[in-house]
């Protein structure tokens, strides 16, 4: 990521225009699938295959002067090493060439066959490191997470109905130089094919938080979609905004969206106690030093980031694809919510006949009529007894909840009792449970 200093590029993305091309729905609005279909699910990504690139990284600064920066031999080796995985796995690279501070740069850009060129679903990363260190967090962190995110759709075979693109830009820490030259490069029909660019910067922070872009609303809902399945508590990224390569996309008026886990800004207590971690140190205090090394990263932080990258790709391409099964287990029996301070409610549904484990992404279809949303904390209970939240109580003021929630329960079982617990925290409001719904 860029110094905090340089000055960020103006916004261009408006958010109606922006939730039509990516054909979602704006917030608070289901999107409606086409009859039978379902989002096939994304698949676990191992953060020992993320690690086992942030090593092949390291190996390749030791080698080089210590660093990967732009006109450096260790940057043009990271661009082989990313290029020489993505052609073995079929993929359709391009290297794109410049010159920065009197040195050439390099930019990667890789396609996966097939999928709607009209709409194509770009995700990025910058691979360059400053001069002082390996850059195994900046932007190693964020390199390897798309990398073996696009890995993991070549391993799936993936069919998707809009086309996958992938980009690894140099020269980003003097300015988002490699990107700024990647989309200049495009010509205004070129432009117009892109419907979303997601961006990953820094996302295995030592002292991780877990931030999400907000430029555009669709894009962040999906990312907010995937964390409210691990129960983990997400802020807007403010501390880097402009500062990486989203910024060129976002000011053609590209939608933009991404994930980022903290630089140089320091941890609240606020944040140590939702996100675990040291209040009063910085997310990274390697940033931009030498000591930003394979040591230099939360492997937590970086597994459920890239998972989410995974996430975000299969929801964005593949609306349309029917997964094998997609059998549906439903209650309609109404359940009356006590209004504040009362006790929580539950609705039960059995599931019986399945093998194995839950689905990585549980499909949970929930129909809540009540006055005030904003009321109401909605949590699903697996067999276990885990609880998954789907909903937070917020000064929300619309009536009822009629969403369906994504639910990475591949630790449960299939099989056994699954709840929807339900508890009004405001007083005078009240409602109940109408009907919900499990998709397998």
């Amino acid at each position: 990521m860029r110094n905090r200093f340089r000055n960020s590029l103006a916004a261009g993305a408006a958010v109606a225009a922006a939730s039509l091309t990516l054909g979602l729905a704006a917030p608070g609005v289901q999107a409606a699938a086409p009859a039978g279909a379902a989002t096939a699910a994304a698949p676990d990504i191992p953060v020992a295959n993320v690690k086992a690139h942030l090593a092949q990284f390291q190996q390749i600064a030791n080698a080089n002067g210590g660093n990967r920066a732009h006109g450096r031999a260790g940057y043009r080796a990271s661009l082989d090493y990313v290029k020489g995985k993505l052609d073995a796995a079929g993929f359709t690279t391009t290297v794109q060439q410049f010159t920065a501070s009197g040195a050439t740069g390099y930019n990667l850009i890789a396609d996966w066959p097939g999928g709607d060129t009209t709409k194509t679903v770009m995700t990025g990363a910058h691979l360059d490191s400053v001069s002082a260190g390996p850059g195994i967090n900046d932007d190693g962190s964020g390199s390897a997470g798309v990398l073996e995110a696009a890995l993991a759709v070549s391993r799936a075979q993936l069919k998707p109905d809009k086309h996958l693109r992938f980009g690894w830009f140099g020269a980003e820490e003097l300015g988002l130089v490699g990107s700024k030259y990647y989309v200049n490069s495009l010509s205004s029909a070129e432009r117009a094919k892109i419907s979303a660019y997601l961006n990953f910067d820094m996302i295995g922070s030592p002292n991780p938080g877990y931030f999400v872009y907000d430029d555009d609303p669709a894009l962040e809902k999906v990312f907010k979609d995937y964390f409210a399945t691990l129960s983990i508590p997400t802020e807007i990224e403010t501390e880097g905004d402009g500062r990486s390569d989203h910024a060129p996309f976002k000011n053609i008026g590209i939608p933009v969206g991404g994930l980022f886990s903290g630089a140089d800004y320091t941890k609240t207590s606020a944040q140590a106690q939702k996100w675990g971690g040291t209040a009063g140190r910085a997310f990274d205090a390697c940033y931009h030093e030498s000591c930003d090394t394979s040591a230099n990263i939360d492997d937590t932080a970086l597994d459920h980031n890239t998972d989410a990258i995974a996430y975000a790709l299969w929801q964005l391409s593949t609306g349309t694809t029917t997964p094998p099964g997609g059998d549906s287990y439903e209650n309609t029996t109404d359940v009356t919510i006590p209004d504040s301070p009362g006790a929580a409610v539950t609705s039960s549904i059995t599931v019986s006949g399945r093998t194995g484990s839950a689905p990585a992404a549980l499909k949970v279809a929930v129909n809540i009529v009540h006055t005030f949303s904003g009321d109401l904390v909605v949590d699903l209970i697996g067999p276990s007894g885990k609880a998954y939240r789907l909903h937070n109580s917020s000064s929300d003021s619309t009536p009822n909840i009629n969403t369906t929630y994504t639910v990475n329960a591949s630790t449960e079982t299939a099989n056994g009792t699954w709840k929807l617990k339900v508890q009004d925290k405001g007083p005078q409001d009240t409602g109940y449970i109408n009907s919900w719904k499990l998709t397998f």
